[in-house]
């Protein structure tokens, strides 16, 4: 499957394939659920707000179901884990929220790396048993000015930073997957692993910061530099269908990766760290009090 030029007109038949994308109400989580239940897939947009996944869900076509989960909420996520009942053959680990002023989660955590990394890796564990195919996990660029300081995961003596923080979630996006496909070949696991980023797609997700000179920068970006949301969301579509291997990296093929059509990117060198990936794998079973489901650990 070539990436030259690759759209969601050129997705397989999913017929009998089963997803489950997080937030998929808005944004590029919407556009991967629609083209995804489109070529027929069983689509189940877990979202935070239901009412918003239920006008998403009734403007999309085919087989598509919405559940109620808040990654902020490690109650909400177990539950969701727990009533989910049969095999998904993707989880597509999409919700996420950017640069937003300090608050905490449910749990006590700073909320981006407690929403963008800590609920998704407590959900990923959860569901990891009924997965079959592969876990696609939607990061950022911007992990390129990520770091991460395992001794202050949640900004409690550091002075916050929403920027900062928000790229030490898109890192420990990534060292996760790849902490999580050596795993997965460790446990001789079927299952691959995944990362994507978007390039600078125009979603919903800018302009929430409360910071009116940050929103006005993102709202002159979104005009000039952003590629639709179309676009935006063909690197975790291709990442879900494509013959790739366990542990890729896929973005825009444009300029400076901002843009263009789904191929493989190669992330920062402190993506690639193992020893500090194992080491905020750890801490992130500590801290959510989920553990690894399948075994043996490690290749």
């Amino acid at each position: 499957m070539s990436t030259s030029r690759w759209t969601a007109k050129d997705l397989p038949n999913l017929q009998g394939r089963r997803v489950i994308v997080t937030g998929a109400n808005s944004g590029i989580g919407r556009v991967a659920a629609a083209d995804l239940a489109r070529a027929g897939a069983s689509v189940t947009l877990a979202v935070r707000d239901e009412a918003k996944g239920k006008k998403a869900a009734a403007a999309m076509s085919g087989d598509v179901a919405v559940r109620v989960l808040d990654l902020a909420d490690l109650s909400s996520v177990r539950s969701f884990a727990h009533e989910t009942t049969g095999e998904i053959d993707f989880l597509i680990d999409n919700a996420g929220i950017m640069a937003t002023p300090e608050a905490r989660t449910v749990d006590g955590f700073e909320m981006q790396f407690g929403t963008n990394h800590l609920g998704h890796f407590a959900l990923t564990n959860l569901l990891l048993p009924k997965v079959t195919d592969r876990v696609v996990v939607v990061s950022s660029d911007l992990h390129r000015r990520g770091k991460i300081d395992l001794a202050d995961l949640n900004w409690e003596r550091r002075r916050y930073k929403a920027w900062d923080a928000y790229s030490q979630s898109k890192l420990a996006n990534l060292l996760f997957v790849f902490e999580l496909e050596r795993r997965l070949i460790g446990a001789k696991s079927n299952i691959r692993a995944i990362a994507v980023h978007p390039g600078y797609a125009a979603t919903n997700l800018q302009g929430h910061s409360k910071n009116p000179v940050t929103n006005f920068g993102s709202s002159i970006a979104n005009r000039l530099i952003a590629q639709s949301d179309t676009m935006g969301a063909l690197p975790t579509i291709y990442a879900t269908v494509a013959d790739i291997p366990g542990g890729s990296y896929v973005g825009p093929d444009g300029f400076q990766r901002l843009r263009g059509y789904p191929t493989l990117n190669n992330p920062a060198s402190q993506a690639l760290d193992a020893t500090m990936a194992a080491k905020l794998w750890e801490l992130s079973e500590e801290l959510t009090g989920v553990h690894w489901p399948l075994g043996p650990a490690g290749s």
